[in-house]
């Protein structure tokens, strides 16, 4: 019998995959990762949603279901790679995604590890997300998941091929009513607990004062300026504002103006109109690709540079091994650096990689 090791976070989905793999005949282990303590962020308990409470749903899901459960300490592994990436990224001007570097160096990295280790065949999450194998090119393939409203592949897109080679998402054919549904059927206590909408150790979304209270720092006034140069204001803080942003600036201001820059070195914040928010190109480090082992030439392919955005139509070309340049036919608003920009072939992930600069338009 095949054995899997299966991500339970305490939310429904990951119930609900821990369900259908037992169904399906496997061996199953439930885990829960402990990725931080709620005093190392400076909150309360209960204002995290990885709290003693999701430990015990988890717990409750696997007795229910009569496997074998564990709760695994990976905080110094998240502390390293999620929440010091996060700092570094603000710091350099970026707006970083958190939860792709979750996925990429917890879950299908330290957490992938330790399922070998412990002799398991497969790992299991409840992402919403496909994944075949390519019988013409041997490659295992990423894709979207049945529901475009809940699809998870662009989180996704940093995996490699033998973490593909060895992870299941049964949830990829459901919707998330009918994944609710399956848990109500079968009496898991989480069949209507709420989705987080947060990044876990910034539940309240406050990303500059997570920074001011884990660092001890604090980032001094500066000047607003507009594009020309000239000084409209003092800001709070450079970490406080990301490109695109035009709420929360405390100006008042005879027309919108947006966030276009973050000028570090000089602990500026540039604003312009939003016509100053506009790039067609851009290019992307730290990169990764499931479909090809490389990019020959400059090929068609659709990408996106945030999680909720339709992909647009751009040329993309692979100049050296880890750095992809991405034209769109389309000037794109607030392409952000420290973003993932994730490219896509039909319903299939090519690669992506994290955006390191931009090229205004004009």
């Amino acid at each position: 019998m095949e054995k899997v090791l299966i991500a339970m976070s305490g939310g429904v989905d990951s119930s609900v995959a821990a369900l259908l793999m037992k169904e399906r005949g496997y061996d199953c282990v439930g885990v829960t990762m402990k990725l931080f303590g709620n005093e190392e962020i400076g909150l309360k308990k209960e204002h995290s949603c990885c709290s003693l409470d999701d430990v015990e749903d988890a717990r409750s899901v696997a007795m229910r279901l009569g496997i074998p459960y564990y709760v695994f300490n990976f905080s110094d592994r998240f502390e390293e790679c999620v929440i010091r990436r996060f700092i570094q990224a603000y710091e350099a001007g970026k707006t970083p995604n958190p939860c792709i570097d979750c996925n990429r160096f917890l879950k299908f990295d330290a957490l992938f590890r330790r399922a070998q280790e412990l002799g398991c065949d497969r790992i299991v999450t409840g992402h919403y997300a496909g994944i075949t194998l390519d019988p013409q090119s041997g490659r295992f393939l990423l894709r979207k998941a049945a529901d475009p409203t809940k699809d998870q592949s662009y989180v996704l897109w940093s995996m490699t091929q033998e973490q593909l080679a060895n992870t299941v998402f049964p949830l990829e054919n459901l919707t998330k009513e009918e994944t609710r549904a399956i848990a109500e059927q079968n009496g898991l206590i989480n069949a209507h607990k709420h989705d987080s909408q947060d990044i876990c150790f910034v539940p309240d979304g406050d990303y500059a004062s997570f920074v001011e209270r884990y660092t001890g720092k604090t980032y001094p006034e500066g000047d607003f300026l507009t594009e020309d140069g000239k000084k409209i204001g003092k800001h709070r803080g450079i970490i406080r504002y990301t490109v695109g942003q035009r709420r929360g600036l405390g100006l008042a201001l005879p027309e919108p103006l947006y966030v276009c820059r973050l000028d570090m070195e000089n602990n500026q914040v540039v604003l312009g109109k939003t016509n100053a928010l506009f790039s067609r190109e851009l290019t992307a480090k730290e990169i990764n690709l499931i479909a090809v082992p490389q990019i020959e030439g400059k090929i068609r392919l659709k990408a996106k540079v945030r999680y909720r955005q339709q992909e647009q139509w751009a040329t993309v070309s692979q100049p050296n091994k880890d750095t992809l340049c991405v034209v769109f036919d389309e000037p794109q608003r607030a392409i952000t650096k420290g973003q993932s920009v994730v490219l896509y072939d039909g319903d299939i992930v090519y690669g992506g990689g994290i955006i390191q600069s931009t090229e205004p338009v004009g």
